[in-house]
């Protein structure tokens, strides 16, 4: 009897697979801008494990294609939340939660790239500068005191 579910567990688990990974076309075509956000990192994230998966197959285009994407969601996360034109310091949630995400990524980005060859350590330098620079300017917003 439970053998009869086991092939439509399988693939409905293989359908929600492939459907849980964010793309970046579908964040671009949210008009939600922090939803935007959210799902711009989301796609960064994955672009991140993309970049991890082809780098263990030794495939140097594919980690700078998935480098690519990585830096221009990140890039598209923080146009989003600028053209909310909210404060980060009265509306923190998803500012707040676009500065964690970032961070994640840099430690993750430093990390694996501290456990690549030495002659590889390149490919990710400007997106480690990318998302750096990102980083930083959600930290500076949300710190930032009263404009006098």
């Amino acid at each position: 009897m439970r053998n009869r579910y086991l092939p439509v567990a399988l693939a409905l688990l293989v359908a929600s697979a492939g459907s849980s990974r964010a793309d970046l076309k579908q964040a671009i075509a949210e008009p939600n801008l922090e939803k935007r956000s959210r799902l711009a990192l989301e796609n960064a994230a994955a672009a991140y494990k993309a970049i991890r998966a082809a780098y263990d197959k030794g495939e140097t285009e594919q980690v700078t294609a998935a480098a690519k994407e990585l830096e221009e969601s990140v890039e598209l996360a923080d146009t989003s939340l600028r053209q909310t034109g909210k404060v980060p310091r009265n509306s923190p949630k998803y500012f707040k939660a676009a500065e964690i995400s970032t961070r994640d990524l840099l430690r993750k980005l430093e990390s694996f790239q501290q456990g690549m060859s030495f002659d590889d350590r390149p490919l990710l330098e400007q997106t480690k500068k990318k998302v750096q620079q990102v980083h930083d300017g959600l930290l500076v917003a949300l710190m930032e005191g009263k404009h006098k």
